[in-house]
C-alpha cells in the first residue's frame, strides 16, 4: 500500500463512529456457532411489551434484552463479571440516553444518507473481516433483518454525529495546558533519559588462581591510587603509571563519551551519586582492582520517550481474482512456513507483497504509536519481537505481520505538543460528553413502565 495511504492517524470522530458501529452491532455468533446453531428449533420468546417512553418513543423488553446479553458477553471477555439484572439496568439506561441524543439529533436537523450508511456497513464488515456479502448471509443466518441492522447503524451514526457537534465544540486546548502537560510527563519519565558517561580507569589486575596474600597488596595499591587521585593528583598520570589495562592507560584512562548503558552495571551504580570530577571508592570484578573517575556526564535534554515498533509485513489486495479467503488461506500456510523455518519472510515479501515496501523485504521501518491504521497497529502491539501474527485483513486487504524490534526513542518537540493536545482533547472530550448525556437526559421526558424481566 502506499505510504501516505497506509501511515494515518484516525481522528476521534472517525474512530468514533466505526467503534460505535461495531460494538453495538448483533455480531457476536460465531460462524462455528452458526453453523452449529442452524439445525436448532427457534426458541420460544415471550410477548414484548414496551418497558419504557423517552418522549414519544417506547422502549421495548426485547431491546433491553438483546443489549443486556451483549453488555455480558463484552464484560466476558474482558475479563469482568457483569451480573443480569446490573447488566439489564445498564442497558435500560444506555437505551434511554440513546434515544434521547437520537432524538435531538433529527430535531437538530442531522440526517444520514446512503451512501454513509453503505460505507458504515462496509467498514463493519471488514472490521469482522468479512466481505459485505458475507455480513450481510450472518445477518440472515443470525435472524437479523438487513433492514433492522441497518436503522441500528443509521441511529448509531446519528448519535455520533450530534455528538461529534454537540460535544466538538465544547473542547478548548490552551497553550499553557499543553506545557503544563508536557513537564509532567517528562517529570514522570525522568527515568527513561539517556545519560552520557565519560569515565576514566585505573585497572590494577588480579591474575587468575591468586592467593589472599598476593591479593593484598593489589588491593592497597588500588586504595592508594584512590587516596592519590583525591588529594588532587593527575588522574591521567596515575592511569599511566599504575593502569594494567591492554593500552597500559593511553589516553590518561579515559574510555570516551558514550550511553551509560555501554558500560558495565558495576561502573554506573558505582559513579551514579558522584559529581564531573569525583573518584570511586575502589572496585573489585573478575579482572582485578578498579578506580573510576568521572570526567564528563551528559543528560540528554528533558523530553517524552516514545515506544516505538519495526515491523515487517506481507500484503495481498483483494480482487476478482483473488477473494479474502483465499488470500487468508494463502497467507496462513506461508505463516506456518515461515515459524517452522521453512520459509523465509524478507524473500516471501519482495515475492508476494503488493505494496511499496516490498522491495525492502516488507520493513516498515520504526513507527511510531497513530502510524498504522488501527486494527494493523492492535494486531502489532500484541506480538513480541520475533512474532509473527496470523494473517490480518484491513481496508487495505490481507497482512501478515511480523515485529522485528522495539525500541524507547525520543519525540521530536513538535511531535510531543502533537501527542500532548491529543491526549488532553481525549480527556476533555469523554469529560465533555458526560456533562452533556446528562443534560439530554435531564431534560428529555422519561416514563418507566413495565419493570425489564
Amino acid at each position: 500500500m502506499n505510504n501516505h495511504l497506509f501511515l494515518v492517524r484516525a481522528l476521534w470522530a472517525t474512530c468514533a463512529s466505526v467503534c460505535l458501529a461495531v460494538a453495538w452491532l448483533p455480531l457476536t455468533v460465531s460462524a462455528q456457532s452458526t453453523a452449529s446453531d442452524a439445525s436448532r428449533p427457534a426458541p420460544i420468546r415471550s410477548a414484548d411489551f414496551i418497558v419504557a417512553v423517552v418522549n414519544s418513543e417506547p422502549i421495548t423488553h426485547q431491546e433491553v434484552q438483546n443489549l443486556h446479553i451483549r453488555l455480558q458477553r463484552e464484560a466476558q471477555a474482558q475479563g469482568r463479571s457483569l451480573d443480569a439484572p446490573e447488566a439489564k439496568r445498564l442497558a435500560l439506561d444506555q437505551l434511554i440516553n440513546d434515544k434521547a441524543q437520537t432524538q435531538q439529533a433529527r430535531d437538530a436537523g442531522i440526517t444520514i444518507d446512503e451512501e454513509a450508511l453503505d460505507q458504515a456497513e462496509a467498514n463493519v464488515a471488514r472490521s469482522n473481516q468479512l466481505t459485505p456479502e458475507e455480513l450481510r448471509q450472518r445477518l440472515q443466518q443470525d435472524g437479523v433483518a438487513l433492514a433492522t441492522f441497518r436503522e441500528q447503524l443509521r441511529n448509531q451514526l446519528l448519535l455520533t454525529r450530534v455528538r461529534e457537534r454537540e460535544v466538538e465544540a465544547r473542547i478548548r486546548i490552551s497553550d499553557i495546558e499543553v506545557e503544563q502537560f508536557l513537564q509532567e510527563q517528562i517529570s514522570a519519565q525522568a527515568g527513561r533519559v539517556p545519560v552520557a558517561l565519560n569515565l576514566a580507569m585505573v585497572l590494577i589486575a588480579v591474575p587468575e588462581n591468586s592467593t589472599e596474600d598476593q591479593i593484598k597488596p593489589l588491593e592497597a595499591q588500588a586504595r592508594e591510587v584512590v587516596r592519590r587521585a583525591r588529594a588532587g593528583e593527575n588522574f591521567a598520570d596515575l592511569a599511566r603509571t599504575f593502569s594494567q589495562t591492554a593500552d597500559r592507560g593511553a589516553n590518561g584512562g579515559a574510555f570516551g563519551l558514550r550511553p551509560a548503558d555501554r558500560y558495565p552495571e558495576l561502573f554506573v551504580q558505582a559513579v551514579a551519586a558522584l559529581p564531573v570530577g569525583g573518584v570511586s571508592e575502589v572496585l573489585r570484578s573478575g579482572a582485578g582492582f578498579h578506580v573510576l573517575k568521572v570526567l564528563e556526564r551528559q543528560q540528554a535534554p528533558a523530553t517524552l520517550m516514545v515506544t516505538q515498533t519495526r515491523a515487517r509485513h506481507i500484503l495481498l489486495r483483494l480482487s476478482p481474482q483473488l477473494t479474502q479467503a483465499q488470500a487468508l488461506s494463502q497467507l496462513s500456510a506461508l505463516r506456518k512456513d515461515i515459524v517452522s523455518g521453512k520459509a523465509d519472510f524478507a524473500k516471501a515479501a519482495k515475492r508476494l507483497s503488493q505494496d511499496g515496501s516490498a522491495a525492502q523485504g516488507g520493513d516498515l521501518g520504526w513507527a511510531s504509536p497513530g502510524m498504522f491504521v488501527p486494527e494493523f497497529e492492535q494486531t502489532m502491539n500484541r506480538l513480541r519481537p520475533g512474532q509473527v501474527a496470523e494473517p490480518l485483513v484491513s481496508r487495505f486487504g490481507v497482512h501478515l505481520i511480523e515485529v522485528t524490534d522495539r525500541r524507547d526513542a525520543p519525540m521530536s518537540d513538535a511531535e510531543q505538543r502533537v501527542l500532548a493536545r491529543n491526549i488532553l482533547r481525549e480527556k476533555k472530550l469523554d469529560e465533555a460528553y458526560v456533562a452533556w448525556a446528562e443534560d439530554v437526559r435531564g431534560r428529555a421526558y422519561v416514563e418507566l413502565r413495565e419493570p425489564v424481566q
